[in-house]
């Protein structure tokens, strides 16, 4: 389906419609509007899967010292529990924007949601290292459903005027999971144990699947493929690819995730050492610092809706790269504020990034969402491992150092970008 903005002349949809049913043909697009019951009903659905995406893949990143410690591994292999994941959720997004053209986006989310739940419900009882990354890898793999799925559904589904916002709250929740999900973990390991606190993320993961799965509306804009070919979905990435406003866009993936799930490795060994020496429990509240993700995605998205992209995400890397250099400080609450300011700057640039994908791309855009979402992905898998060497061999400067080296590309790459790829 090719995506045709709506000119100044037309109007939108301006009360939910009757029907859910599927658009057909050459019927123009029927868009469902900011502040209208259908689009809170989609944006709060749409929260949930990123809570349950976030919670799900990053609730081990607070017990990677734990897991070090209790399974005899390096500070790099034991980010192998989140590495892993990331890793083959990369590769399963580009099979599920692929099939999701052919199956359709709603329930191929709650497919995904459901079974990456129970697989964290599994990790958690393995019985050794190696059966954990297993199923750690096996629930990358499943999760790769819903991300792709969600930024297409909406880039769809939602009036062009309103879409910053709704992309903004999508990414708010993937903050607020990423953050109840490391902050739960820490709490419940220290009081219960590890497997208990991955257990738990596994639960609210199902709750927020069934939630989601009664929220959300059926598709009205998404035209079904018939039958799948291989040769056509090679062929859709190579166009996307070969869009330059694209690939600018899939860099800013890869080396800001890159760089931001580096300083959340890292930062709870750094936090555990001294000067600092605090308890699992009290690096699990430094990860309250999502909320500022939270607030920041969304404001940064309702923002570019007004002055554009380009300006909002300049800020947004600006903003990270100040945070850097507060987290040299042996100051605690310095480096904590250097952490909240990472945060927000990652979460303002990734809403603007991932918004912008599908004002780009021109028609099969769950195709374009799940390439961004693979780079996105091989960015936190490849890049926050290699962010242990840094560790390991130099500490925290050279950490810092080589995150600022990304986000320095985020900031090229949104100075540079072309006129025509600027606004709204």
């Amino acid at each position: 389906m090719v995506y045709v903005p709506p000119s100044d002349q037309e109007t939108a949809v301006t009360a939910e419609p009757a029907s859910f049913a599927p658009r057909h043909g050459d019927e123009p697009p029927r868009f469902t509007p900011r502040g209208s019951p259908a689009y809170w009903r989609i944006t709060i659905g749409l929260f949930l899967t990123g809570y349950a995406t976030f919670s799900l893949v990053y609730c081990v990143q607070p017990l990677l010292p734990v897991f070090a410690a209790e399974f005899g591994v390096g500070a790099a292999a034991s980010s192998l529990a989140l590495s892993l994941t990331t890793g083959t959720l990369a590769v399963s997004i580009l099979c599920a924007g692929a099939l999701s053209e052919n199956l359709g986006r709603k329930w191929l989310m709650f497919a995904s949601m459901c079974t990456a739940a129970v697989l964290n419900i599994a990790a958690a009882a393995a019985p050794s290292w190696h059966l954990m990354l297993v199923a750690r890898a096996l629930e990358g793999f499943a999760l790769g459903g819903v991300p792709a799925v969600a930024m297409a559904y909406l880039a769809e589904e939602i009036d062009p005027r309103g879409l910053g916002l709704s992309m903004g709250l999508y990414v708010g929740g993937t903050a607020f999971g990423g953050m109840t999900g490391r902050v739960l973990t820490g709490y419940v390991a220290d009081a219960f144990s590890w497997p208990a606190a991955i257990g738990l993320i596994g639960v609210t993961g199902l709750v927020s699947a069934l939630c989601f799965a009664a929220l959300l509306p059926e598709s009205k804009n998404f035209a079904r493929k018939r039958g799948f070919s291989l040769n056509d979905h090679l062929a859709t990435w190579g166009r996307h690819l070969r869009n330059p406003g694209l690939r600018r866009l899939f860099l800013i993936a890869f080396v800001s995730m890159g760089a931001f799930v580096t300083v959340y490795n890292y930062a709870s060994f750094r936090l555990l050492a001294p000067p600092f020496s605090l308890s699992h429990s009290q690096i699990g509240l430094i990860f309250t610092a999502y909320l500022f993700g939270i607030a920041s995605s969304s404001l940064a998205g309702g923002l570019s809706d007004r002055v554009g992209r380009a300006p909002v995400l300049t800020g947004g890397a600006l903003v990270a790269l100040a945070g850097l250099a507060l987290t040299l400080s042996s100051s605690l609450a310095a480096a904590i504020a250097g952490i909240a300011l990472v945060t927000i700057g990652f979460f303002a640039a990734h809403s603007i990034a991932s918004g912008w994908v599908g004002r780009t791309a021109d028609g099969a855009k769950g195709h374009a969402a799940s390439l961004y979402l693979l780079a996105y992905y091989l960015g936190s898998s490849l890049l926050g491992s290699s962010g242990g060497w840094f560790w390991t061999h130099m500490g925290w400067p050279a950490v810092a150092a080589f995150c600022a080296t990304l986000f320095a590309i985020t900031l090229a790459i949104a100075l540079l970008m072309p006129r025509k790829n600027r606004g709204v």
